[in-house]
């Protein structure tokens, strides 16, 4: 599974603000529930549930918040680009200004280890961060993800 696979470019936004975490993962729970309200509420909760765990916050400004739910059928994704950092409690101690969430079927194991690899290696290229943090808008933003592949990053 590409990571494409999980976006539409109605859940990559640039230029998203909030004010704190709780805020983030609201976004967040809201774009990958697509407008479903139940959905939506389930969905928040589960990334809250995965924070209260351990940060999801890798370092270098970069965020993963993911979890699993019963209230879906398929992974899905959405991005988000901060117009400005939010402290996400990452390790390094660095706010955090990109953001992938990923919500998974609750059956979903291996292929939820998969994926959070896949972003950890995507996330991990910073040129890649580079260009995210540079696009110009959400479309740009949606395009440079759709050409990353595992291996390498598209050039530039």
């Amino acid at each position: 599974m590409h990571l494409l696979d999980l976006l539409a470019p109605a859940r990559v936004h640039a230029g998203a603000k909030a004010s704190s975490k709780k805020r983030l993962l609201e976004l967040l729970a809201q774009r990958l529930a697509d407008g479903d309200a139940e959905r939506e509420r389930a969905l928040f909760d589960s990334l809250c549930q995965r924070e209260r765990l351990g940060s999801t916050g890798l370092g270098h400004g970069v965020a993963i918040p993911h979890g699993r739910s019963a209230s879906i059928s398929v992974a899905t994704g959405a991005v988000l680009r901060l117009s400005e950092p939010v402290d996400f409690g990452a390790g390094d101690g660095e706010p955090v200004d990109l953001l992938f969430a990923l919500a998974v079927p609750e059956h979903f194991t291996q292929q939820h280890l998969v994926l959070l690899a896949q972003l950890a290696e995507m996330f991990a290229d910073e040129d890649f961060r580079a260009r995210l943090r540079t696009a110009p808008d959400s479309e740009a933003l949606y395009h440079l993800l759709a050409d990353w592949r595992s291996g390498h990053s598209a050039p530039a």
